[in-house]
Order: C-alpha cells, then sequence, then structure tokens
C-alpha cells in the first residue's frame, strides 16, 4: 500500500508563513490601502488621437498630476467610434485609481443616449472634475463663403434652401457634440445639409480651412485661423461674444434663439474607485489653477473650469436629459 504523503516541515513552515501573509493583507483597512496610493504609474486613457482637441488638454493634466502625484501619469490614445473605444476600456478597467479617463462630454453625455448597443453606461465612470468648459464657433471657408455671398448664419441657411445638401460639415465623428449641434441647427432651420465624420476636431478645422467641406462648429483653436482669414466665423454659440472675436455675434443675435452649447472636458474614473483617491485626484487636478504655464495653455482652448466631483456630477446629470430631449426632439440615431 502506497503511503500518504505529508508535507516537510520546510514546507509546511512556508505555507504558514504565506497564510499569515495573506491574512495581515486582509486585515489593511481599506482607506490605509488608499493611503498607500499612488505607487505606481497611472494611465490615462484619451479616447481621441494625439494632437486632437481633447489630447492637448490631457497633455497639459497629466502633467500637472504627475507632478502633484510623484508618479508619472501616461497619457494612452485609444482612438475610435468616436470616443467610444477608449471610454468602454476606461469603464471596464479596475477601480484602483491607477486608470484615469480624460474625455469630452459627448462620450458620456450624448454617446450612451444615441447608441443602443453601446458597451458603456454613464453611471459606469465616476466624475473627478471638470477641466475646461468652450462654446463652438459656426465656421466657414472664406473662399467658398465670398463665391456665394454668405456673410452671416442667415445666408447660410438662405443658402441651403436654394441648394438642399450643398452645404457640407465637418466633426470629429458621428455623434459629437460638433455633429449634434449642426444637426440642430439643421433641422431647426428645416434645412437639408451633409454631414462629413472625421477622426479629430484638428482634422475638420483643417479641411475647412482646404476648402474640403464648407463649413463646421469648431473650437477655440480656429481662433487664429479665423484672425489669419483662413476661416471665416458667422456666430459662437456662447451667451455671450467672445473677448478673442468681439465681432462675431452669438447664435441669438444671428437669429438663431436657443442656441446656447457648450461642451466640457473632464477627469473621470472607473465606477467604484474609492471616494479617497477621487478626493486626491480632485485635489491634484487643482494645481492646474496655480500653474501659469498650464492656465495658459488651457486657456487657448477654453476656460478654465475645474469642479468638485459632487459638483461635475450634478453638472453630468442635468446634461444627460438635456441632449436626450434634443436628441428626441431633433429625431437623431445612429444605430
Amino acid at each position: 500500500m502506497r503511503q500518504a504523503q505529508f508535507p516537510s516541515r520546510t514546507t509546511r513552515r512556508a505555507a504558514l508563513h504565506l497564510a499569515l501573509a495573506l491574512a495581515c493583507a486582509a486585515a489593511v483597512p481599506a482607506h490605509a490601502q488608499d493611503a498607500a496610493w499612488p505607487h505606481k504609474p497611472i494611465r490615462m486613457i484619451v479616447p481621441f488621437p494625439a494632437g486632437s482637441f481633447t489630447d492637448t488638454v490631457a497633455r497639459v493634466v497629466s502633467d500637472t498630476l504627475s507632478r502633484s502625484l510623484g508618479q508619472p501619469v501616461v497619457v494612452e490614445n485609444k482612438v475610435g467610434a468616436n470616443g467610444v473605444i477608449g471610454v468602454s476600456e476606461a469603464a471596464r478597467a479596475a477601480p484602483d485609481g491607477y486608470t484615469l479617463l480624460l474625455t469630452n462630454s459627448s462620450s458620456i453625455t450624448i454617446n450612451p443616449q444615441l447608441y443602443r448597443k453601446l458597451s458603456y453606461k454613464t453611471a459606469d465612470l465616476a466624475p473627478v472634475t471638470m477641466v475646461l468648459e468652450a462654446p463652438f464657433i459656426l465656421t466657414v471657408n472664406p473662399e467658398w463663403a465670398q463665391k456665394n455671398g454668405i456673410a452671416t448664419v442667415g445666408d447660410i441657411v438662405q443658402f441651403s434652401r436654394r441648394n438642399p445638401g450643398a452645404v457640407s460639415y465637418g466633426s470629429p465623428g458621428a455623434g459629437n457634440i460638433a455633429h449634434l449641434s449642426y444637426a440642430m441647427l439643421s433641422n431647426r432651420t428645416k434645412i437639408s445639409t451633409t454631414h462629413v465624420p472625421y477622426k479629430s476636431t484638428a482634422q475638420a478645422q483643417l479641411a475647412t480651412i482646404a476648402g474640403e467641406l464648407n463649413s463646421a462648429f469648431d473650437v477655440l483653436t480656429a481662433v487664429p485661423h479665423i484672425q489669419a482669414g483662413k476661416l471665416k466665423a458667422l456666430a459662437v454659440t456662447s451667451p455671450q461674444r467672445l473677448a478673442q472675436l468681439p465681432d462675431v455675434p452669438t447664435m441669438e443675435q444671428a437669429g438663431i434663439a436657443d442656441f446656447n452649447v457648450a461642451f466640457w472636458i473632464g477627469l473621470l474614473a472607473p465606477a467604484g474607485t474609492p471616494p479617497q483617491i477621487v478626493a486626491k485626484l480632485n485635489n491634484a487636478a487643482q494645481g492646474l489653477l496655480a500653474d501659469a504655464k498650464a492656465k495658459a495653455a488651457l486657456g487657448a482652448q477654453g476656460e478654465l473650469t475645474m469642479r468638485d466631483p459632487a459638483t461635475f456630477a450634478k453638472r453630468i446629470a442635468a446634461e444627460v436629459p438635456a441632449w436626450g430631449a434634443v436628441i428626441q426632439a431633433e429625431g437623431i440615431a445612429l444605430d
């Protein structure tokens, strides 16, 4: 008969040590584990291409967080499907503070209402802080505008009525807030326009400058091109005129009532990330306000608008039904 094999004394001692180590680790309170955070590099997922509007903001934010937290915060561009690929990966990540998401409002408040088979929900992400807020500028290619006598929003509306579908406009992707805003303009004024999706705002902007597109709802990076005559601005979507473009009317002044549209760039984490870590991230991000170089870099993109997690969460909660009503009223769907 084969004798049973018992562990040696050395093996039993090693097993005992392992059991004690695991017990000690389990006994460490969650707040103590959070207190040790971060002890390794953090990745920040950006669901848009390198060099895009959102990516430019992310580079400034990651640099500030790296210095504040004492660990590298590495930007990873996970591109595709109007941000869906990158946001989905962030939403599925472990809620341990080592995966963050920096994205725009389209990803969080609009996509979940446009795609019926989306792989994430707004609730899958925990707000950390809003970073930036900005309006859009309705721009047109100046040569095209001159050729067709377009100097105002009213002119582009009348041209579109005479030439259904002839006006092309670009956006960083189907379902992006820039696309939704132009679709809303088209529906409200009862005109037919042609949407051309690009991978980023920068690409759509360059296409408008080159004349590949007629127009776009562009961002503040368009201001130097407007001042140089490479783009023509017809209106801004803010309630007041922009200081950078004092001669450009608001959409309301241009005859389109109740057309105040702004988008934001924000920092989020996977839902379930410990509140202590979220608070540390928010506190570290406040360093942007004390950094003159960072403030100048972000000021060229929009208004630096820091928010605590609770206030940011309320902003998101308010925008979801507001954009949902627009989507329903305008009859916009992507699948």
